[in-house]
């Protein structure tokens, strides 16, 4: 007996000293903050935040036709579960990374890691306010609290400008490593400029609740003059490798595989081909034609049997195709099927998505060694950008400089930004050749596109046409960006009288979108909008449609 009792004594005594040394509802193989690498977190982070960049900005390029949105109908193009993986991305990717990084960074003075890491911080609560509104914050990544209520989304900005604030001391502090930087290759005085343009975008989306505010922090950016520049611009930059992982940028691999995704916009591309009576020196670079005349057969195009729909021919719409020289994309809101045309219908060029440039060789596009083989980019902020923000800001806010002086600036900065990007690519040869046999003089082109636009602005008739040649002029740039196209549509209405969708009434245009599935059945707080006519915060414009038409 008095063996059996020493067995046991001792079997306990042995578990009590064990739990002392483990704790059992740890798990051993998953990393913890005594095995994480500060290096690799930062590599998921960086990489997980061009994944969210693309996501996003595909709806907002959508919503301001760059794009074709192939639903009839707003609500089911853009319903509850949308956006799960953008939101999951965002808060148990990027976010809980970040939260992970921080002490391990300050414990070791990894000052660039927290830097970084910060800045893309800002960057996530500001698209996720801009996407949803009023988002949870200060409780969502509380291990404790499993269903956090939502912050006022004015004060979530005013979070990311916090860590914004933040992360440039971090850049300028003494610093014990170096990280991998996918953006910057360690120059830490352009993630300064980043920052600083950052809160450019910060003050310019609040112009309009709080006007003097953003004036004055504009006028201080202005003064201090570390704003991005040529060189400075903030892209992702992808490779051709395709598998293990797939490097290239999605839209070519979607496309240049086996041909078909991606329609383009036939509102988009008439702007750029036909709009103002001559095309303009991006249209070769942004789109790439797979067939140089429109086709004639209803089964490849049915709307070209069809009459425009009333409310198109009312409001002199283009409808169907922009021209007769081979733009095969689709209008807003066409729901049709797809008929084969995969090896017809305009793709994605060499600027940004890394595929062809236009040589008028009218080739399928289902090769992936064709064009920049994927190496392409997304053009988060480039410097073209600054220009574009500060025009809008000087024209409503009266802020130091002259609109048109950096609305021209703007559109020169971007076209040679795409022109030097692209020249710089696998695609260089195709397009030199084409230029050097066709006697195309791009610098030539480009002088007479400013030309034009300053012609434009002067003689417009009030002050709403300038704004809208301003909206205009960044939304052809931002090509590849629909987040900050999508911001410009409801801050400014701009570009106005855009393509409707084909049916009289789409549905309500999202002023934001509804809150994600998997947030409204894993949070008992969290309650779903009415519809998708919610403005954000900072969009104080008139409610309904009209306003975005």
């Amino acid at each position: 007996m008095k063996k059996k009792i020493y067995s046991l004594m001792l079997a306990f005594s042995t578990l009590f000293a064990v739990s002392c040394d483990l704790d059992l509802l740890e798990n051993p193989n998953a990393v913890n903050a005594d095995t994480a690498s500060p290096d690799f977190l930062l590599n998921n982070i960086q990489l997980d935040y061009q994944n969210l960049f693309n996501t996003i900005g595909n709806h907002g390029m959508r919503l301001t036709r760059m794009l074709n949105q192939g639903s009839a109908q707003y609500e089911g193009a853009y319903t509850p579960t949308t956006t799960n993986g953008y939101w999951s991305n965002a808060y148990a990717n990027i976010l809980q990374d970040i939260q992970f990084l921080e002490p391990l960074a300050e414990e070791g003075n990894f000052q660039r890691h927290l830097g970084i890491a910060k800045t893309i911080k800002a960057m996530v609560l500001f698209n996720l306010v801009d996407s949803y509104g009023d988002i949870p914050f200060s409780q969502a990544l509380d291990p404790t609290e499993f269903n956090p209520a939502t912050d006022s989304g004015e004060s979530v900005y005013d979070a990311a400008l916090a860590a914004l604030n933040e992360a440039a001391g971090h850049f300028s502090a003494e610093s014990a490593g170096e990280p991998n930087d996918y953006y910057y290759g360690g120059d830490y005085d352009k993630w300064v400029r980043m920052v600083n343009t950052l809160k450019l975008r910060y003050y310019l989306n609040r112009r309009l609740i709080d006007a003097s505010g953003s004036t004055s922090g504009i006028n201080a950016l202005i003064s201090e003059d570390n704003l991005l520049q040529e060189g400075d611009d903030f892209v992702f930059q992808f490779g051709t490798r395709n598998a293990d992982p797939d490097s290239r940028h999605p839209r070519f691999a979607g496309q240049y595989t086996s041909g078909g995704g991606d329609y383009q916009s036939t509102y988009y591309m008439w702007h750029l081909t036909e709009q103002k009576g001559f095309d303009d020196p991006r249209a070769r670079f942004y789109f790439y034609r797979q067939t140089l005349v429109n086709s004639t057969n209803s089964d490849e195009i049915e709307c070209i049997t069809q009459l425009p729909p009333a409310h198109y021919l009312v409001g002199g719409f283009i409808y169907c195709l922009p021209g007769d020289r081979g733009y095969w994309g689709r209008d807003h809101l066409d729901p049709d099927g797809i008929p084969p045309d995969g090896l017809l219908r305009t793709a994605w060029g060499v600027y940004p998505a890394g595929g062809r440039f236009d040589d008028d060789s009218a080739t399928p596009v289902n090769d992936p060694s064709l064009g920049a083989q994927g190496a392409g980019i997304h053009p988060i902020m480039l410097a073209a950008y600054v220009d574009f923000m500060l025009a809008e800001a000087a024209f409503t806010l009266d802020t130091s400089g002259d609109a048109k002086e950096y609305l021209l600036s703007g559109i020169e900065k971007q076209m040679n930004y795409m022109i030097d990007w692209s020249l710089a690519s696998a695609d260089a040869g195709n397009i030199s050749a084409f230029l050097t046999e066709e006697e195309i003089d791009l610098e030539e082109e480009v002088m007479d596109y400013l030309a034009y636009v300053d012609d434009e602005f002067d003689g417009a008739e009030d002050d709403d046409e300038r704004l809208n040649i301003i909206g205009r002029e960044y939304w052809l740039a931002l090509y590849g960006n629909g987040i900050e196209a999508y911001n410009l549509y409801r801050r400014t209405g701009k570009p106005d009288n855009m393509q409707p969708g084909l049916e009289p009434n789409p549905g309500v245009f999202p002023r934001s979108f509804f809150y994600p599935n998997n947030y409204m059945v894993t949070n008992i707080n969290a309650q779903q909008k009415a519809d998708q006519s919610v403005q954000v915060f900072w969009d104080n414009n008139p409610s309904g449609n009209a306003w975005v038409y």
